[in-house]
């Protein structure tokens, strides 16, 4: 693949870039291929294009808008092997997974292009007329991550588009390819400069959350990151939609069917090798089935298949990056330091050519350990005993973080009186990670500001204005 060549789009054309930057394989650390590594010029040049286009776009009716998210979603639809083979040789990814995540882009943008933007009469008589619209804000800078780095997608171009913004993407540094190979594949069916894709290293982020040229900046990476592009985008009061961190709780009760309920919250914590901000990251067990959980868990995970994600049969690819790769190394080896149980996996072999972390679970370490209050972000998965439900949600709800959550029941008003307890954007029963286009979805404290999906997602790329006649 590393004689592919891949371009940026800007203003609906090809820009090689003045330089470039290698993107590594995860699952092997060879070179898949060069990325462009956009200069300020080039962002300048993708910010004016997105400027000059958006008068012509904000102006057209919706319904035109509505097509072309429908249109879009039918190109990506016949490039689904093309874009997934990309995101599985760039994050690691298995290939099925990655196809998935092809058609989460495609769905969501269907179903985004159904969505109506409110119109409010606040007054109509005599007197005057009032009326409250949704008006488009401008240029919008999507700025993705390397976990799910197209269908990240989903949440931002789509609904920023239909409202009437124009869009600049700017993947991760880790991730580019598939979202160059998107823009080419898509710069032919947009309107020029409506949809621009850019690639480029570290210092990039930085640049396009400074530029004055953008009037939202929408993110989805983690917490520490967000904060400085909070700090960046306030110099200028541009408005932050941010999509960020979380360590996610399960609670499972003791009338559980175990077997079934430990086969759903491996795949919960364990999917794309627990490189999910929706992850279960703490799996707390009631005391009365513990073991027999821990058990039936540790059994599941020994017979999962990990390897390179572009291998048949494989369940659980590498760790998607060096970075990442060392810090879920490093929790391990703090708990294997401590002295932590390990009823599955452990320190992977640091010398090997691929990231690869085996499932790994830790039996029942103290609240206070790393394991437990950092977000893994990886392959690790502490099983947590409780005995008391108000214990136990103490200690869920014991976080900075508000992202999601779950209870497991068979007494489901039961476990609804907990889900009500606990301080997350997204709480589910008897399920996890169900998303859907028509359906709010953001983070409490730390996980976030603002909100994706939905109708309040949305708006979340519009202004309000109120037009009144004096009659």
């Amino acid at each position: 693949m590393a004689d592919q060549s891949f371009t940026m789009t800007i203003g609906g054309k090809a820009v090689a870039g003045a330089a470039s930057y290698p993107v590594i394989n995860p699952a092997n650390g060879e070179l898949i291929a060069s990325a462009p590594d956009c200069s300020r010029d080039e962002l300048d040049q993708a910010v004016t294009a997105a400027r000059a286009a958006f008068p012509g776009w904000a102006a057209r009716p919706i319904a035109e808008r509505r097509a072309m998210l429908i249109a879009m979603a039918d190109a990506i639809e016949a490039n689904v092997e093309t874009l997934a083979r990309l995101v599985t040789a760039e994050q690691g990814k298995p290939l099925a997974l990655a196809r998935f995540e092809v058609g989460f882009l495609t769905l969501w943008l269907r179903e985004s292009a159904r969505m109506e933007l409110p119109e409010i009469v606040n007054q109509d008589d005599g007197e005057r007329r009032s009326v409250t619209r949704r008006i488009p804000l401008g240029v919008v800078a999507a700025i993705l991550p390397w976990n799910y780095p197209i269908g990240q997608n989903a949440f931002k171009f789509g609904p920023a588009m239909l409202a009437g913004n124009t869009v600049i993407v700017k993947p991760s540094a880790l991730t580019p390819l598939a979202n160059l190979k998107l823009g080419q594949i898509l710069r032919d069916i947009v309107p020029a400069g409506v949809l621009n894709f850019i690639s480029g290293s570290d210092g990039l982020g930085e640049w396009v959350t400074s530029h004055p040229g953008f009037d939202r900046i929408s993110f989805t990476g983690s917490t520490r990151t967000g904060r400085l592009v909070m700090a960046s985008a306030a110099k200028r009061l541009t408005g932050v939609t941010l999509e960020l961190g979380g360590n996610d709780p399960a609670i499972v009760m003791p009338d559980v069917d175990v077997k079934a309920t430990v086969e759903k919250l491996f795949w919960a914590a364990f999917v794309n090798s627990g490189q999910l901000c929706l992850a279960t990251k703490r799996l707390y067990v009631h005391a009365d089935i513990y073991d027999a959980f821990a058990a039936e868990m540790a059994d599941y995970a020994r017979g999962v298949v990990v390897g390179d994600g572009l291998t048949e049969g494989v369940q659980l690819g590498p760790v998607s990056n060096r970075q990442q790769y060392d810090t879920v190394v490093g929790l391990i080896r703090d708990a294997q330091d401590k002295g932590y149980r390990f009823l599955t996996g452990g320190l992977p072999d640091t010398s090997a050519a691929g990231f690869f972390v085996a499932p790994t679970i830790i039996d029942n370490p103290p609240e206070d350990a790393r394991i437990v209050q950092e977000e893994q972000f990886g392959p690790v998965l502490p099983l947590l005993k409780f005995s008391d439900v108000d214990d136990v949600v103490a200690r869920a709800n014991g976080t900075d973080f508000g992202l999601g959550a779950s209870v497991w029941s068979a007494d489901v008003d039961a476990a609804f009186a907990i889900a009500q307890r606990l301080q997350a954007g997204t709480v589910w029963v008897n399920e996890v990670q169900h998303l859907a286009p028509d359906v709010p979805f953001g983070g409490l404290k730390q996980s976030g500001l603002g909100t994706e999906s939905g109708l309040a997602g949305l708006l979340d790329y519009t202004d309000a204005q109120t037009l009144t006649v004096k009659r």
